[in-house]
């Protein structure tokens, strides 16, 4: 199932399911108030709602709480995560990213999957603008894919996890290379680096959806960036080091997952600017328009503008 938050013609914000049709179901008109009309609650209860909101799939136009895509518009699915975590999981990209720098890979990253807190309060959607911090000239992307926690839980381990996840999306963890670089440098970070904006959607996709397609650690799902029309990064996610059930098991260690609370893998191999290069491509800039496209999780897309 495919579950997003819209946007209605009346200004209100709901959540529901997209069925293949682009149809979209408001979950709590469809089940006349079984379901509650905001994700984040929905997820409170994710096992129960889950069951009786298959049934939602059999809905079609004309039905109660039904309504043509063309007609709401889609936000960030998850418009305010309780938490966002996101981890260093794609050995490629960690090695590139250091090798640009001069920097040879260290033997830590390999002994404990490791993470950041950013920003959850700044959560962009698809077609939503993303502001260039007015002191960044080293704008840059990061594709990612993200798991979102139903379930609560502590000290879950690798192997249990797989109870604990809602679903996937995809996301954009937009970064400003050259804050970054600066307070890094001081020994922590990444925060104003990373804390205006991070883009998911457009929309979440449950589990039970993703597991035919499970390889490795990761999931044989191809996931591509493209800028202006021109792809750029091209990558697989079945390439990841660290599984979603080790990053679980990681940042639940002495501490209590809540459902609802997001997480990313970090950035895949040749996954932003930064490793690829500038001779690849210029830092973003004002106009530019990014596409992130993940099999089975759609395409994310948005524009940057001059900070407002």
């Amino acid at each position: 199932m495919r579950f997003i938050t819209f946007e209605k013609h009346d200004g209100t914000i709901r959540s529901g399911v997209l069925l293949d049709s682009d149809l979209v179901i408001e979950m709590h008109e469809a089940t006349d108030g079984k379901l509650p009309g905001c994700l984040i609650e929905f997820l409170e209860q994710s096992e129960s709602n889950m069951r009786i909101a298959k049934g939602l799939l059999q809905l079609s136009l004309g039905d109660k709480g039904a309504y043509p895509l063309n007609e709401v518009r889609l936000i960030a699915p998850l418009p305010h995560p309780k938490s966002f975590r996101d981890f260093y999981a794609f050995e490629q990209h960690v090695k590139s990213a250091r090798e640009n720098r001069g920097l040879e890979m260290i033997p830590e990253w390999y002994q404990i999957p490791v993470f950041y807190f950013s920003n959850h309060l700044a959560i962009k959607g698809p077609e939503d603008k993303i502001s260039k911090p007015a002191d960044c000239n080293w704008l840059d992307y990061e594709l990612e894919v993200a798991c979102i926690i139903g379930k609560q839980g502590r000290n879950i381990t690798a192997q249990e996890a797989e109870d604990y996840i809602f679903g996937y999306c995809i996301l954009n963890d937009w970064s400003a290379r050259d804050l970054q670089r600066q307070e890094m440098k001081v020994g922590l970070g990444p925060a104003k680096g990373k804390d205006f904006a991070t883009s998911i959607g457009p929309w979440i996709i449950s589990k039970d959806e993703m597991e035919p397609l499970r390889l490795g650690k990761g999931f044989d799902i191809s996931m591509k960036a493209r800028i202006n029309g021109i792809l750029l990064s091209e990558g697989n996610m079945k390439d990841i080091y660290y599984s979603f059930g080790e990053m679980i098991e990681r940042a639940s260690a002495g501490v209590t997952l809540y459902p609802g609370e997001l997480i990313g893998s970090g950035t895949v191999g040749t996954g932003c600017i930064l490793e690829l290069g500038t001779e690849a491509h210029r830092w973003l800039q004002p106009g530019d328009e990014v596409e992130l496209e993940i099999d089975k999780l759609g395409v994310l897309k948005n524009s940057i503008i001059e900070v407002r």
